[in-house]
């Protein structure tokens, strides 16, 4: 296990980390320099719980009942309440990875040491994922103002309480605890807070959602080649000498990567067929480069937050101080997650647009419907209902979700970014663009047969992608079922990831 250990408290973590703790099983090793931050943390917090003077979450009650004072004696049961009043979330549980993700954040975010929490508490979130115990977290109630109902769920089994899942079996936390060997954590001051009062749900979604993100998109250029391949399309505005005159974010390394998907492709050298093709062909570099441009700030806020201590109060160790503050709002990645949407709904207009386009034989001088049957046969005429059907659910899933919230607790709580409700949602969006993605490949795949290019002669990340969409889907001749077809390449394009609605 050490071997494939995600280490924490010496460089910063990526989503790659987290993934690796989610899919991969590593496990998590805290360094001996964040240990001692985690243990003057902890000083402070128990130096504060004894003081005269509230302080939130420790001597003083939580939400509503801010400033409220605790007895001495109920403190320590009081955390355990905090835990148990705050597991509202309701509807279908995440999945043992996703569940995993969330515990591999929560650790980081307490590693950094502003949590001030327990260190048998942080040792025992270590622990289930060392053991494979893995707390049945549902998924609706996150406001995005610390994801308190989801991690309340994640923190009930480190009690003994909630359900979980331990080697493929759902069942009590308690039974699964003593099936891996674990017994329940007492919780001292802070210590229910520190477990949820944190963003360590959306945050661990967010890296798995974006992780697969970047694979689709990558892939997702390859069938772009393919279809300039098979509509012969004008590689004119993916000259450098285009993109570079007006450098918007992206395009001119998605034009240089198409370039290079391209390359010894014979269209490169032929004159083009059309002096000026439809705009789903021509403004892919800027639609696309748009697309990555989000991408990569979305990852960049995922892993600033990963690497973050965003608890209120925070520890202020070396000044043995508690600061109250909003580093729980998660508005920018919010927005991020959300203009990502936004952009994978143009990215996706753009590949209706192009498998459209592959049907009309005026501008594709092909047969109508890519068939070479005439009239008497289908082709490819109906899966443009499946095309309209999948972009109609790219676009209603990018909508915002960033802008609907209700006050709560008496109005103190008046503003919600709902973050991990549009990381969920996002992960639906992408689903449904895989299959956009696949249909197209097919439709970009049949073309090019049409067309009789010789597969040598396309460009090598075309080609490679035209090979893989013929080891699973023969060329469309007499009529057939295509929903299996768009299964199995769309199988093709999910090779070794998970499905993001899986999450």
């Amino acid at each position: 296990m050490a071997d494939r250990a995600v280490t924490v408290g010496a460089a910063p973590l990526t989503i790659d980390d987290v993934v690796r703790v989610a899919r991969d099983r590593a496990s998590m090793v805290v360094t001996p320099e964040a240990r001692a931050r985690l243990h003057a943390a902890r000083a402070v917090v128990e130096h504060l719980a004894a003081s005269p003077t509230a302080h939130y979450g420790v001597n003083s009650a939580l939400g509503a009942n801010t400033g409220q004072p605790l007895a001495p004696s109920d403190r320590a049961d009081y955390q355990t309440r905090a835990v148990r009043a705050r597991a509202v979330a309701v509807g279908r549980s995440y999945s043992a990875c996703a569940v995993r993700a969330m515990l591999a954040a929560r650790v980081a975010g307490m590693a950094v040491g502003g949590s001030g929490v327990s260190p048998a508490v942080l040792d025992a979130l270590i622990a289930l994922l060392d053991r494979g115990v893995h707390p049945v977290v549902p998924r609706v109630g996150s406001i995005g103002a610390a994801d308190l109902p989801q991690l309340a769920h994640l923190a009930l089994p480190l009690i003994g309480e909630g359900e979980a899942e331990w080697d493929g079996h759902v069942m009590p936390s308690a039974t699964a605890l003593e099936h891996a060997g674990l017994k329940p954590v007492a919780l001292g001051a802070k210590d229910g807070l520190s477990l949820v009062s944190a963003n360590a749900a959306t945050i661990g979604c967010a890296a798995l959602v974006l992780h697969d993100a970047r694979i689709l998109f990558d892939r997702w250029l390859a069938a772009i080649a393919l279809s300039f391949e098979g509509f012969r399309a004008n590689v004119s505005p993916l000259d450098p000498r285009a993109v570079a005159a007006r450098p918007a974010p992206g395009q001119v390394e998605i034009a240089a990567r198409l370039r290079a998907l391209l390359e010894e492709s014979a269209l490169l050298a032929s004159p083009p067929r059309r002096v000026q093709d439809p705009l789903s062909f021509r403004v892919v570099a800027q639609v696309h480069g748009a697309g990555h441009w989000m991408l990569d700030e979305a990852r960049k806020l995922t892993e600033l937050e990963l690497n973050s201590a965003a608890d209120s109060p925070l520890v202020i160790a070396e000044e043995r101080a508690m600061l109250s503050n909003g580093n729980f709002h998660t508005g920018a990645l919010a927005l991020a997650v959300d203009a990502l949407a936004l952009a994978a709904a143009q990215m996706a207009s753009l590949a209706a647009g192009r498998i459209q386009r592959f049907m009309t034989p005026s501008l594709t001088d092909l047969p109508l419907q890519l068939t070479r049957h005439g009239p008497a046969h289908s082709g490819f005429a109906t899966i443009q209902k499946t095309v309209t059907s999948l972009l109609n659910e790219t676009r209603r899933l990018a909508n915002p979700a960033s802008l609907d919230f209700l006050p709560v607790s008496e109005a103190i709580e008046d503003h919600a970014p709902m973050t991990l409700g549009a990381v969920d949602k996002l992960a639906q969006q992408l689903a449904r663009v895989r299959y956009l993605v696949a249909i197209e490949s097919i439709v970009a795949a049949q073309a090019v047969d049409l067309r009789g290019v010789a597969p040598a002669s396309l460009g090598r990340g075309a080609r490679d992608l035209y090979e893989a969409v013929r080891a699973v889907v023969a060329v469309l001749d007499e009529d057939r079922p295509l929903g299996p077809d768009i299964e199995r390449v769309a199988a093709t394009l999910r090779a070794g990831l998970a499905d993001p609605m899986e999450l």
